[in-house]
């Protein structure tokens, strides 16, 4: 199966996600959130069907470097300034994503 993962280089969540996907024979297209960016319409796509909520991450340095005021502004509109601010990995395989690496998610692709 073919399968794009949004990830960060330095992520271990992400790191692992990419080598247990390889291990059981998925074709990887790997997107580094900061390097390469993540089109508008991605981040919409996963707000909507996903939930601010779910798809920003608060528990990173990102989110903890932001003040209150800019916490509070759109979810679209911090993720484009802030692609970081995204959960990790978001992984896009037949036509549906899955944000994280949890049990959930790796039972999705058999592991």
């Amino acid at each position: 199966m073919n399968v794009t993962i949004y990830a960060l280089k330095g992520c271990d969540s992400c790191k692992k996600a990419i080598k247990a996907l390889a291990a059981a024979g998925h074709q990887l297209e790997i997107i580094d959130v900061r390097a390469d960016g993540v089109p508008e319409a991605r981040f919409a796509e996963w707000l909507a069907m996903h939930g601010a909520e779910i798809v920003i991450n608060r528990k990173s340095t990102t989110w903890r470097g932001l003040d209150e005021v800019e916490r509070s502004a759109d979810p679209l509109a911090l993720l484009q300034a802030h692609p970081t601010l995204l959960k990790r990995p978001v992984i896009v395989a037949d036509g549906t994503s899955h944000v994280g690496w949890n049990n959930a998610v790796q039972a999705q692709f058999g592991l």
